[in-house]
């Protein structure tokens, strides 16, 4: 029995050292750029700091002792380790050593905590949790068209090249995304056509990707998941944890600022009860025992950190919604986003250049193109974006003049 028990202790260390060096190489991992610094707060660095978690404390509850006993004098060490192993699987409850322990055993039970075995399980759902949007929005986002982690990802590294692979990348990014915004063109012209995309263009009411919002409307949807899911975990904390966890943080910094012991909490007690049966034929024997929880210290530190870390990514992502709301919803801000950077590279000057660039933004660009150019920006840099709206002016504006060169007028010379 003792060989078996050291095998099993082997094959436990064998995984944790497995899983260990599955998460060091997370890091060397190459990170999809298909999003913002936010989105990756929430799928990624979030994730790794749960799997870290849950690597600590199934560490300490498979591989160490997660519950220690204080057992009568007459038990011998069989009955030591019986008595530890069925506290732990069974649920402890806490009593203040200063409070009587309650006679009638529904008293108990009302007491009884019931999360510790569930931690590491709890902690890898959480995981999962987080990086479903992120699994959503990598399936959805392949249905529009663009090819949103190849174009950002080779803008992002054109800023690292030499100038000859900076505008060899460049060129690529400006055909591809013309490629794309083609490709996403409606065929069929008719006033109902021509209706909507007006709608879409200017409103926002309609989604689609003959619309050129696809990717917007998804983002947005996506980013709706990723906010319900931070702000739903600390509810779903506080129905695992019970005691109002949801208040947790300022309840401690609360202790701080008063000077009090804010590990002292009975949420995470260190030491508990456990009552438990012993058949002894004819007699049925009844014994509570004290028990020291080891693990709740790690617990305790955890879920405070959590608390905190929470809060902290929930604002960080109400905010970059509301950004994006307000930066992609109305015409105004795309098109004055579009314009900075012709400035930039000295691209319009004129009032037909002006009203030009205007329509290179709502009918060219659309909203997936001034969605794919800000991506663009947030992974790179300002300077990357204005040589890619650059590029995407001088292409519009040469089709523009075949256009016009091949009806055989110049109804619209003004505007190129």
């Amino acid at each position: 029995m003792v060989v078996d028990l050291h095998i099993l202790d082997v094959i436990l260390i064998a995984w944790m050292d497995s899983i260990i060096g599955s998460v060091g190489r997370l890091g060397k991992v190459k990170v999809r750029n298909d999003d913002d610094l936010i989105d990756r707060m929430n799928h990624l660095y979030t994730t790794g700091i749960l799997i870290i978690f849950t690597v600590v404390v199934s560490a300490r509850q498979y591989v160490g002792d997660p519950i220690r006993c204080w057992c009568p004098a007459q038990f011998t060490s069989a009955h030591v380790e019986y008595t530890n192993n069925v506290c732990w699987i069974s649920n402890t409850y806490y009593v203040d050593m200063q409070d009587q322990i309650p006679v009638a055993h529904n008293k108990r039970k009302e007491k009884e905590l019931g999360y510790y075995q569930w931690v590491p399980v709890v902690l890898l759902l959480q995981a999962l949790l987080f990086y479903l949007p992120c699994i959503i929005w990598r399936l959805l986002n392949g249905q529009s068209g663009i090819n949103v982690d190849r174009i950002v990802s080779v803008a992002s590294d054109a800023q690292y090249e030499s100038p000859e692979n900076r505008t060899r990348n460049i060129k690529y990014v400006v055909r591809h995304m013309d490629r794309c915004l083609d490709n996403q063109r409606e065929t069929r012209h008719s006033c109902c056509v021509r209706l909507r995309h007006i709608l879409s263009a200017n409103l926002s009411l309609l989604c689609g990707r003959r619309y050129g919002n696809y990717l917007v409307a998804v983002y947005f949807l996506v980013k709706i998941f990723y906010i319900a899911n931070v702000i739903g975990q600390l509810f779903l904390l506080d129905s695992f944890l019970g005691s109002g966890y949801r208040i947790y943080g300022w309840q401690v910094l609360e202790d701080l600022v008063e000077g009090n012991d804010w590990t002292a909490s009975r949420r995470f007690p260190r030491v508990t009860l456990c009552d438990f049966e012993i058949r002894q034929l004819p007699n049925l024997n009844r014994y509570t025992v004290q028990c020291v929880l080891p693990i709740n210290l790690f617990n305790e530190k955890i879920y405070i950190f959590l608390w905190f870390w929470l809060v902290f990514v929930s604002m960080l992502s109400c905010y970059s919604f509301a950004t994006w709301i307000f930066h992609m919803i109305f015409p105004t801000t795309r098109i004055q986003y579009v314009r900075k950077f012709l400035k930039i590279m000295d691209r319009i000057g004129s009032t037909p250049d002006k009203k030009l660039a205007n329509r290179f933004t709502v009918e060219y660009l659309r909203h997936d193109g001034v969605f794919t150019l800000r991506l663009i920006g947030k992974n790179s840099s300002d300077i990357v974006v204005a040589e890619i709206v650059s590029g995407l002016w001088d292409m519009y504006r040469s089709k523009k003049s075949i256009q016009i060169r091949s009806n055989g007028h110049d109804t619209e010379g003004e505007d190129v």
